[in-house]
């Protein structure tokens, strides 16, 4: 049999359809290529801003260059997104969207005939009617010479949920992402997502149970949750049975008796909650560290920072998107908080966890964003605890909203914009880093040690997100505590003082 290549673009939820897709092609027994020299050439793409749309071109054409024989196939995003675009490219052979990735090893390995798939299927409406046609069939189109293949239907008709876990190969056998929730309910105004991954979805509890205690006895010692609207797991699913406590051993070690700690109602039942799930994880695995990636502000509930707050097994971090700090803007994205609910939010976690990793997405150049409109913003950065920001210049995507409003922003203005918010990100962060020095931190070591001028380190990772140099030679895949000496290039350095006894906040601090 041939062998494959999947190459990934964009988040962790795309990772994570990557690593879904290696699954299917395994289980038809194809063997996985380490290059993009493979028969079969998966790009799975993201479409987020029009830099990523170039970057996917961009691969095509190297593959195309690289590897002629090959058959590339593009999914993922832009391919739900702009089908016929993708499928004029020379080199293409198929185009399977999001819609269809579920069963893209098996329309691969057909051929691109048409493959009959089960439900009903309505046709993908146009995101942008004058920029492409409609679809002459709701799977696909003619084959011709300069049309591929394309499978592509409404992504709204789907309900299924494809990943598997995510292993960086760097990091291997460390911190898998695990994503466990796909699509949005959420209509901002400059965002192509909701249409490209359809409604929120989850796994349910079981599934989870199940993939989260496979990686634990496979020996991995931190999972990261992932999902597209990550804070809205579970609200898809049925309501059950209401649990009647959740003891200490859940919060704390792994393996200790249960007494009662965290309670909800005792009769009747109740939708599943986020953070009801990540008690469900604690209680029901002995997984030694969950660290949360992006929740929206909103999903930040009270339950959720107590219980961030108080589980030594839970990451002291918070990635919580805030886009603009200008109400004004905010209602323009079609954000569903204002600046003071975002403020309120920051400043409760900060409470709860005052050395957590505390970041944000901001959105600069947004259409009409006045100067006095990105000072409120600059002004929010800069009162607020934040450790680290992804800032973003605004990219208009088709068939959204924003893409049409008027006085769009300049694009040197936005970038000038952008430079200031990363310069003061840098300097936020730099002060945090130094906050460290003299302190003990828990981390995990991530790969073998390397040498420089002076000497053997390991790199490993905090608990609250920051990178470390730890000096002399440790084995991968430990927690452990270090002492914080200096700050260098970004990252902390520090030396070993001992083994991390996950016994919590008590223990941690006779050593501090």
């Amino acid at each position: 049999m041939p062998g494959y290549y999947v190459e990934n673009f964009g988040c962790r939820a795309t990772q994570a359809d990557g690593a879904a897709l290696e699954r299917q092609f395994e289980e038809l027994g194809l063997s996985r290529s380490t290059s993009g020299q493979a028969a079969i050439v998966v790009l799975n793409t993201c479409t987020v801003t029009a830099a990523a749309d170039q970057d996917a071109r961009a691969a095509i054409r190297r593959i195309q260059r690289q590897n002629p024989q090959a058959s590339i196939v593009v999914t993922g995003c832009y391919a739900q997104r702009a089908p016929e675009e993708i499928s004029a490219l020379k080199g293409v052979t198929h185009v399977i969207g999001n819609s269809h990735k579920h069963r893209l090893a098996e329309i691969t390995l057909r051929g691109g005939t048409a493959v009959p798939l089960p439900g009903t299927f309505v046709p993908l409406r146009e995101l942008a009617p004058r920029q492409r046609p409609p679809l002459a069939h709701p799977e696909r189109s003619a084959g011709t010479d300069d049309q591929r293949p394309i499978f592509v239907s409404d992504i709204f008709a789907h309900t299924e949920l494809l990943a598997a876990p995510v292993f960086d190969a760097a990091n291997e056998r460390t911190r898998p992402n695990l994503k466990i929730q796909d699509g949005c309910d959420n209509r901002c105004s400059f965002c192509v997502i909701p249409y490209v991954r359809g409604q929120s979805r989850s796994f349910g509890i079981d599934r989870i149970i199940h993939e989260v205690n496979t990686l634990v006895t496979a020996g991995y010692r931190e999972v990261v949750l992932s999902g597209i609207n990550l804070g809205r797991w579970g609200r898809d699913l049925p309501a059950g049975p209401a649990s009647t406590h959740v003891g200490t051993a859940a919060l704390g070690c792994p393996g200790e008796r249960s007494s009662p700690a965290l309670r909800t109602p005792d009769s009747g039942s109740r939708k599943p909650t986020f953070a009801s799930l990540i008690l469900t994880i604690l209680s029901e695995t002995s997984v030694e560290k969950l660290r949360i990636s992006s929740v929206e502000p909103m999903d930040w509930t009270d339950e959720l920072i107590s219980l961030v707050a108080s589980s030594p097994r839970i990451a002291k971090h918070a990635h919580v998107p805030m886009q603009s700090a200008s109400d004004a803007v905010l209602r323009r994205m079609h954000r569903k908080y204002r600046p003071w609910h975002y403020r309120e939010k920051i400043e409760n976690i900060h409470a709860a966890m005052p050395t957590a990793a505390i970041g944000a997405d901001v959105m600069v150049g947004f259409p009409g964003e006045t100067d006095s409109e990105f000072q409120s913003t600059r002004r929010m950065i800069e009162d607020l605890p934040f450790t680290y920001l992804h800032v973003f210049t605004y990219s208009p995507r088709p068939g959204t909203p924003a893409a049409n409003m008027p006085n769009q922003v300049p694009l040197h203005v936005a970038r000038g914009r952008n430079r200031v918010l990363r310069e003061l990100a840098s300097a936020k962060k730099l002060e945090f880093l130094r906050s460290f020095i003299g302190k003990t931190v828990e981390a995990i070591t991530l790969n073998a040690a390397s040498h420089d001028s002076n000497g053997d380190f390991t790199e490993a990772l905090t608990d609250n997100y920051l990178k470390l140099r730890l000096r002399g030679s440790h084995d991968p895949n430990h927690w452990l505590v270090a002492r914080v000496e200096e700050v260098e290039a970004g990252a902390l350095v520090g030396s070993y003082v001992g083994p991390e006894l996950h016994l919590g906040g008590a223990a941690l601090s006779a050593l501090r």
